[in-house]
């Protein structure tokens, strides 16, 4: 007979609190334990799917990216489908977020050249028309100059 492993020794093994397991179990992302006297009892194997999870989550997958990799598909679908869906979502998402952490640094870099007596002069805004919205820019540099 395989040993079955509680909850607390799932969550030492992995290195997480009991209450994410719960938290994960409540949205589907690992299979209901069996119960034995109301105590939950896992397989060994459920620390392979808390890794993959933890791996995910740690490279910014939303709890409803991970739902779409495990549970949205057939069960018979191959991972290299899944993966492939999955990374056309991401990509795009991967893509924006580059574009504007390098805006971002954009504006930081030249912001330490700042010379503005107020926070209020910092920033160029060019009105809108009723087609066009507001623009807004660093004006930091050009008050430097």
């Amino acid at each position: 007979m395989i040993k079955k492993l509680s909850i607390g020794e799932v969550a030492q093994r992995a290195g997480i609190q009991t209450s994410a397991i719960r938290y994960y179990e409540s949205e589907g992302l690992l299979p209901a334990p069996e119960r034995l006297n109301g105590r939950r009892k896992y397989d060994v194997s459920v620390l392979q799917r808390l890794a993959l999870i933890h791996l995910l989550r740690q490279a910014g997958f939303r709890i409803s990216d991970l739902r779409t990799l495990l549970l949205e598909f057939p069960a018979q679908t191959p991972p290299s489908a899944r993966w492939q869906r999955v990374a056309d979502e991401k990509l795009g998402e991967i893509d924006a977020l580059i574009h504007q952490m390098q805006t971002l640094k954009g504006w930081l870099t030249e912001a330490q050249n700042c010379q503005c007596t107020t926070i209020e002069d910092c920033a160029v805004v060019i009105p809108s028309s009723s087609t066009i919205p507001m623009k807004v820019s660093l004006a930091c540099v050009e008050t430097a100059l």
